[in-house]
């Protein structure tokens, strides 16, 4: 055994091992504290966003590791490191665990991963390079929890970070440079009263300036910036695997609002609100929370309204109607599902949460829109989903889908639950659904085409009224011939929203009577109604002229937030419209209440600059009418043009090889031009400078800008004089003595407050010109 200490090297290793001092250790207090500070806001960030409470335990234990590891930073720790060791083993084990029940978003548990993580290292930080690590970790925490963020909540918090950020990169890069003793040795080379350092460690003027930079720039980019939805981030978020007890048919609709004696009233008898849960029509009050169209019977014969509150946050690459379910019988007084014993339920695989729902048949163009949906307040087992939804990956085992296409799950969608949809959305194509063929399948005419026989005569009577007068009619946005089913919809519907109104008190609508009609009511008694009405009126006759329609229910697109990328939906969004089937392109939806748009959001509109767009009506509406219409002309073609370009250039890379070698060509070409342009901006802004400097300081800028361009330009570290001194090496000598002359004047003028000699400096450079010329 002592041979073996005498070996080379045994010695070697006896030697180092026990007295080898530890490298880059940082004293700074200030530092360590601000790197802390930014690590506890990410955590706290990531508490918010995804409403956990990581905050209760990983901020204390960090505060406890962060002053052990400054007092322990000269030390070796070697069994609290070995500790740690174990310690991150055991985290890492747990979130391998964790990633079985959450595969499909793991963002959360790589967050937790990542705390734990950060945890156990603020017990040994003893160098420089690992407060870096924590400044990575506490900005991945903060990128996270931006991921996460569903509310302006994040804002605040974000802006702190940046707050903080800033003078800890400031600290961070001093300790690379091994300024430790920077306020004594900062007096070497600046003035007292210098403006760059001011009279302590951080010049918060400068700090303060580029905060504000740094946001108003980051504004103006998120803004400008185009969203182009099929090359969004796609990613499926859901919720963890939720168990189903029983035996799921799909037949019946939970909805928390119809409850009678106590109990929900959830086999889908139509109830219709807490004093009334009938769905035959008879008068009632509507529901304060939860929309009373969402069941399998919709019992119009009630008034009232809802209290406004946020019931889900969609995030989608697309604005559009969250569809939720559709009816196909007109009772009188309200719609039914007739077929609501006839779902199809399908099930997933149990190791994912994809379930594959039948595709759209449709020869139209149509585009895959990805929509991810969380809910805030509980709401009935209806799915909300746009037009035609092809996958959705939802914590279920299994749903269901009615025979008028909407959604099913075995549980209410309660608070907290996450799913994701993809949709098959089409494009709303005018000029092809006006040639769509008016010979429908026999299935469609059976019940698609349903009126009670009371009122059959007299709705078609009025409606072909109404279409023959069409000549008469001052409509606005149409001038086409009423020949196609398409034309006449709309023309239909413009009548509705023109000649009908909503009463101004929701209670001034009396009830229908036991014998009375909705839509007889409607057009001939009230000459209005509830906005559900009007949908209901418009369905009605377009049914009596033989046009297959049905009413569907669901939320309109919400309040988009430009902050955060989300659709704020709330219960007073949702309302019902009317669905118009198109032999071979499928159903498009068309609304007739008034002040609301005609048609839809559907992807026939330009969502590139959505968020400038967003931003621009909230400015528009502080502009009068003429000035915003102007305006809106204006940017309207302007964007209008930019983002048609770009998506021609974008779609050469998509033509085969002549088509990216014509976009590589233009590429190289706009670049060029810019880059030229960039350059004599750069010029002129650089001379019209100059014309602000005094006369010393004009020529002698004038002079490095000429030796510049000659090859020979001055580094910031270097003296004028010690510039002058190099430029004997690089010009003739003739020159290179008016450069040093100019420089000797400029350190005399500059410094010592001399006044030079102006006339014979410009003479001599003015000569040292007419030589470059010759």
């Amino acid at each position: 055994m002592s041979s073996l200490w005498r070996l080379p090297l045994g010695n070697k290793w006896r030697q180092t091992t026990p007295q080898s001092p530890l490298a880059d250790v940082e004293d700074s207090i200030t530092f360590r504290v601000l790197v802390l500070a930014l690590v506890i806001i990410g955590v706290v960030a990531t508490d918010i966003a995804a409403e956990t409470k990581f905050t209760l335990w990983a901020l204390p234990l960090s505060l406890v590791g962060g002053i052990w590891s400054y007092y322990r930073r000269c030390d070796r720790n070697i069994s609290v490191k070995f500790c740690i060791a174990i310690g991150m083993l055991v985290a890492l084990g747990a979130f391998l665990g964790r990633l079985v029940g959450e595969s499909n978003d793991t963002r959360l548990a790589l967050a937790e991963l990542l705390i734990q993580l950060q945890v156990l290292h603020c017990f040994d930080m003893p160098r420089r390079k690992d407060l870096g690590y924590s400044i990575v970790i506490g900005l991945i925490l903060i990128g996270v929890a931006a991921t996460l963020s569903q509310t302006l909540a994040f804002a605040p918090i974000l802006l702190l970070f940046l707050a903080i950020a800033l003078p800890t990169l400031v600290l961070d890069y001093r300790s690379r440079l091994g300024l430790e003793n920077f306020k004594i040795e900062r007096e070497h080379f600046q003035p007292r009263n210098s403006p760059i350092f001011g009279s302590s460690s951080f010049n918060f003027r400068f700090l303060i300036f580029n905060f504000l930079i740094v946001v108003g720039l980051g504004l103006a980019i998120f803004a400008v910036l185009p969203r182009f939805p099929g090359y969004q981030l796609r990613m499926f978020p859901v919720s963890s695997a939720i168990n189903v007890k029983g035996n799921f048919t799909g037949r019946s609709i939970i909805n928390p609002g119809y409850v009678r004696q106590g109990k929900n009233q959830n086999q889908g008898d139509g109830g219709s609100g807490t004093e009334n849960g009938n769905g035959g029509g008879k008068p009632g009050k509507v529901d304060d929370s939860f929309y009373y169209g969402f069941n399998s019977q919709m019992n119009q014969n009630l008034r009232g309204e809802m209290k406004p509150k946020v019931v889900m946050r969609v995030r989608s690459q697309a604005e559009g109607f969250w569809r939720v379910l559709a009816f196909d019988r007109y009772t009188g007084k309200g719609w039914e599902i007739s077929r609501n014993e006839q779902v199809k339920r399908i099930k997933r695989s149990p190791w994912s949460y994809q379930i594959f729902l039948n595709l759209l048949t449709s020869i139209g163009k149509t585009k895959e829109v990805v929509q991810t949906y969380t809910v805030v307040s509980d709401l009935p087992n209806l799915i909300p989903a746009m037009a035609y939804p092809k996958e959705i990956y939802f914590p279920t085992p299994i749903i269901a889908v009615d025979s008028e296409d909407g959604l099913r799950a075995p549980v209410g969608l309660s608070e907290g639950m996450t799913y994701t949809v993809i949709s098959q959305v089409p494009y709303r194509d005018r000029t092809l659904l006006g040639k769509a063929s008016t010979k429908y399948p026999q299935s469609f005419k059976d019940y698609y085409l349903q009126i009670p026989s009371e009122i059959a005569d007299k709705v078609r009577k009025r409606t072909e009224e109404i279409l023959a007068n069409y000549n008469q009619q001052k409509v606005s946005q149409s001038n086409k011939s009423l020949d196609s089913t398409y034309e006449k919809v709309l023309y239909l519907a413009q009548y509705l929203k023109q000649n009908y109104q909503i009463p101004d008190n929701p209670l001034d609508l009396p009830y229908l009577a036991e014998n009375e009609d909705l839509v007889e009511a409607f057009l001939f008694k009230h000459k209005g109604g509830y906005p559900d009405h009007f949908s209901t009126v418009l369905t009605v006759m377009l049914r009596s002229i033989g046009i297959p329609a049905r009413l569907v229910a669901g939320f309109a697109s919400g309040e988009f937030n430009p902050f955060t990328g989300m659709y704020v939906v709330r219960n007073t969004d949702a309302y019902a419209m009317t669905e118009v089937y198109f032999p071979k392109y499928g159903w498009f939806a068309f609304d007739p209440i008034p002040n609301h748009p005609l048609i839809p959001p559907s992807l026939e509109e330009i969502q590139t600059f959505s968020v400038l767009r967003q931003f621009w009506n909230w400015i528009a509406g502080w502009l009068p009418s003429p000035v915003t219409g102007l305006l809106n002309n204006i940017f309207g073609t302007i964007f209008t043009w930019i983002s048609k370009v770009f998506s021609w250039f974008v779609s050469l890379f998509f033509k085969g090889w002549l088509g990216i070698f014509t976009g590589l060509i233009l590429a190289t070409i706009i670049s060029f031009l810019g880059w030229l342009a960039w350059s004599q901006w750069r010029e002129w802004f650089h001379r019209l400078s100059l014309r602000k400097l005094p006369p010393m300081e004009n020529l002698y800028q004038q002079m490095l800008l000429w030796a510049n361009k000659k090859g020979l330009s001055k580094h910031p570290a270097q003296t004028p004089l010690e510039y002058a001194k190099v430029s004997y090496q690089h010009h003739s000598v003739e020159t290179a003595e008016v450069i040093d002359d100019i420089c000797q004047a400029y350190v005399s003028w500059r410094y010592g407050g001399y006044t030079p000699d102006l006339h014979r400096l410009r003479q001599r450079w003015q000569q040292v010109n007419s030589r470059r010329d010759r």
